[in-house]
């Protein structure tokens, strides 16, 4: 791992002088960051200590950005027509041929400037603002993302195939001197942050000259070794900086999101992308976000998910993008969509397992938002313009929630509609209000089950209420039941009240919430203890992921404290208190291999069955492999936990009790 950044390999970027040379625009500096070095050097050591998901990013929970570019002018396929449609036998290869002509003589760069289709129109991608009698109004834009309820929202201002939609100095094909001859990003900044709402740039480049225009011919303009991809691996990498570090300077975006391959980044290019970032950040007192999916790490960035998430509580801080529509991200001919129910649910469901949710939209090629987006848009904005207050600044709970509909699981899971035995729980900062919003109206009596006798106290509920139609309005509910079944709420009548996607019930206490048990009536933070040696299951306390699970005589410390999380399947989540990582038999079958940790995954070796045998006493059972925790016969504090074929001997069972 590089320290240091090369300085000569760079054109010096930095500061004011830099943006005024562009011609792009500066802004005030907003909220002072809050945590965090006060300067960073290109290194893992250093990077990694900023802090990933400052509280206005966790507090957000919905942001916006939108697919639109040189490749919504075909709208045929998806984004990828710029790479397909050299794929001979493509779908888009034959569209290509039939509507324009054969790639040899007529390429994708003439999408950018200008040429005539077979049928003799003119195609191009050079949206006109309304201002000036086109279609493309970034303030009406931002007025859309604000009315639907978006706290941050952006462009993507470079998609795989290599068009800078800014003032770009090192990329000749930019928006300005190509195409529509204007600072798109510029512009849409300066609409989004007049609206109030964050401010961020989505980069695909990684991919650019990584594989994805890998059917091109090679190229004898150098002009157009630029656009495809062909200049050699040590200028790709260069021009992969130089464009992140004219978005950093010109644009300051509060959020910068990159698409997968970062790995094949030169990682000394990575490490000094970020430090630039964090070091432009900390001048201008502001925190910011940057997000992958590979190639950085989650402790000093955001994972994303694509199209999904987690099936259950998951930290550090996470976000995922989806997009409006299954087929494609990019506006095409007869794009359909997903419901609003579905987004909107999703959205619900993935703030209560602790992250944000970057919606993507498909403009078409002239600006225009078509009605059947707006429309959904407008119907998420309208739901959590009434009931935003379980969504907005919230943070997630013990338990994600609870239902029959499974949602997440991973990335490609998609936005899935729920019903109305699923809910799902958010809760105050202060830690004294609990939400639960149904995904459906029950009927007269609302249950939730996670907060039966045997798990959850209520004796310190001071009201319970339906956010009511408006904003800020509640209706009063009478007090609750609870017995072994669940926690019964009594709602004004059988038939929903008003007609709303979901239904959130606010549960505020005298003090914090209180804790959630584990099944059986447990305490919610237990001891796992082996019964041939009597330690307790420990996890080392602050160390790596995959780091072995030991065994240790107990002293009380949340080392060797632990949750267990029934997920609903029948499976266990066991979670230490320290350090907030799981069980996980690393997918190792065998005798004998140790058990480890890792940060939640959802992953079935992270997912764990109790069988009694008698006295308090369990075989722990993993899913994934079907081995069971074991503590190998020994009575030494320190020594690894291991993983072994189920058996009648007393090393392979554990006591769960209370601490």
């Amino acid at each position: 791992m590089s320290s240091s950044h090369p300085i000569s390999r760079r054109r010096l970027l930095a500061g004011a002088g830099a943006a005024t040379a562009f011609g792009l625009m500066r802004f005030a500096p907003e909220a002072a960051a809050t945590a965090g070095p006060g300067s960073y050097t290109a290194s893992w050591s250093s990077v990694d200590q900023h802090p990933p998901a400052p509280a206005w990013f966790q507090d957000a929970k919905f942001g916006i950005y939108y697919h639109w570019g040189v490749f919504s002018v075909p709208a045929f396929g998806n984004e990828w027509y710029p790479r397909n449609m050299y794929i001979g036998g493509s779908a888009e290869n034959q569209h290509h041929i039939a509507t324009y002509g054969d790639p040899s003589s007529w390429p994708y760069n003439n999408f950018i400037d200008g040429a005539r289709d077979k049928a003799g129109n003119f195609v191009q991608f050079a949206p006109k603002l309304a201002s000036q009698g086109g279609n493309w109004d970034p303030d009406a834009w931002a007025q859309l993302f604000k009315a639907a309820g978006a706290r941050f929202a952006g462009p993507v201002a470079e998609h795989h195939d290599g068009f800078s939609m800014w003032n770009s100095a090192s990329n000749p094909w930019n928006s300005v001197r190509h195409g529509p001859k204007l600072d798109l990003v510029a512009q849409h900044a300066q609409a989004i942050r007049g609206a109030g709402l964050k401010f961020m740039a989505s980069l695909h480049h990684a991919y650019h000259f990584t594989g994805y225009y890998d059917h091109v011919p090679y190229q004898s303009d150098p002009t157009l070794r630029v656009l495809f991809g062909q200049q050699g691996t040590a200028a790709e990498n260069q021009l992969w900086y130089d464009k992140l570090i004219e978005v950093v300077d010109g644009y300051q975006p509060d959020l910068i999101w990159q698409d997968f391959n970062l790995g094949q980044v030169q990682e000394s290019d990575r490490l000094a992308f970020l430090a630039y970032y964090y070091n432009k950040a900390v001048a201008w007192n502001k925190d910011v976000v940057a997000t992958y999916k590979d190639g950085f790490d989650n402790k000093g960035e955001v994972f994303d998910f694509e199209r999904g998430g987690p099936s259950d509580l998951l930290t550090p801080y996470w976000l995922t993008d989806d997009s409006i529509s299954s087929s494609s991200w990019c506006y095409t001919a007869g794009i359909g969509y997903y419901t609003t129910q579905a987004l909107l649910h999703s959205l619900i469901d993935r703030t209560s397992k602790g992250g944000t949710m970057l919606l993507n939209i498909a403009p078409m090629a002239d600006g225009t938002i078509p009605s059947g987006q707006q429309t959904i848009l407008r119907g998420m904005g309208d739901w959590l313009g009434r009931f935003g207050e379980a969504v907005y600044g919230t943070r997630s709970w013990t338990s994600y929630g609870e239902g029959p509909t499974a949602m997440g699981g991973g990335s490609f899971s998609g936005p899935v509609a729920g019903v109305a035995r699923d809910v799902r729980f958010t809760r105050t900062q202060d830690d004294k209000v609990l939400y639960a919003t149904a995904l459906g109206w029950q009927g007269a009596t609302m249950t939730i089950t996670t907060l039966n006798s045997n798990r959850f106290s209520i004796s310190s509920l001071t009201s319970a209420q339906l956010l009511d139609n408006t904003a800020g309005s509640y209706i009063d509910l009478p007090a609750p039941t609870q017995d072994g079944s669940g926690l019964h709420l009594t709602m004004p009548s059988s038939n929903a009240p008003f007609s709303a996607l979901a239904y959130t019930v606010k549960l505020t206490f005298s003090g914090q919430i209180p804790a959630l048990g584990s099944p059986g009536g447990s305490t919610a933070w237990v001891k796992i203890a082996n019964v041939t040696s009597g330690l307790a299951l420990d996890s080392g306390g602050d160390v790596a992921s995959g780091s072995n699970l030991k065994q240790w005589s107990y002293d009380g410390s949340g080392n060797l404290q632990w949750q267990l999380v029934d997920l609903g399947n029948g499976y266990y989540r066991i979670v230490n208190r320290t350090n907030g990582m799981v069980a996980d038999s690393w997918g190792d079958s065998s005798n004998g291999a140790p058990a480890r940790q890792s940060a939640w995954n959802g992953g079935n070796n992270q997912q764990w069955s109790l069988t009694s045998v008698g006295n308090n006493r369990y075989q722990i059972v993993n899913r994934g492999t079907g081995t069971a925790l074991d503590g190998a016969g020994s009575t030494t504090s320190g020594a690894t936990a291991v993983m072994w074929s189920p058996n009648s001997s007393t090393n392979n069972e554990w006591t769960v009790s209370g601490v």
